[in-house]
């Protein structure tokens, strides 16, 4: 099935994902967590950095309103060749990922995933609405509006700050 060319959506809390296992996942259960989605792959370069410090924020925030979700997606250099039983071992034993890892997906072109057209039209970036590569991130808030987005290169220990910014839910007096 394609992608839906409507982004009328108004949060990312509005969309259904499918896990690897291919069931249906609401990312309405997210609501009231700061989200960093992030598109993977396995074979990459920048593979070993990202999901080292996934990984590291992951501990460090996952119990402070904090959720990972990767989408892994095979659009750059055939990367990601794998099914997606295969990534999910790879991700959750090479990697020691306990983020949620999601089905693969597009991110560009005709059959793009409508969460990453959410994504991607919510925030533009220097190459416009298309994702770059692989490791591409978007920081979500609380309330399931993209608030970030950040290069490839942009390491996931980069953005720590902004992170945490979401996380303050009142300002100190």
């Amino acid at each position: 099935m394609g992608a839906s060319s409507s982004v009328s959506k108004g949060s990312i809390h509005d969309y259904t994902v499918k896990d690897a296992r291919g069931n249906d996942v609401d990312l309405g259960t997210y609501k009231g967590k700061a989200l960093l989605v992030v598109n993977v792959a396995s074979e990459c370069g920048l593979t070993n950095t990202n999901y080292n410090q996934l990984n590291d924020l992951y501990q460090k925030y996952k119990d402070k309103g904090v959720e990972i979700l990767a989408f892994p997606c095979n659009q750059f250099l055939g990367q990601e060749p794998g099914t997606n039983e295969q990534i999910q071992e790879v991700a959750c034993t090479r990697f020691k990922a306990e983020f949620p890892v999601f089905a693969k997906v597009d991110v560009n072109g005709k059959n793009t995933a409508p969460v990453y057209e959410f994504l991607k039209s919510s925030k533009w970036s220097l190459f416009g609405r298309r994702i770059k590569w692989n490791f591409s991130k978007f920081l979500v808030n609380k309330d399931g509006h993209v608030v970030g987005r950040y290069a490839p290169t942009t390491t996931p220990l980069a953005i720590e700050k902004d992170l945490q910014k979401l996380l303050v839910t009142e300002p100190s007096s």
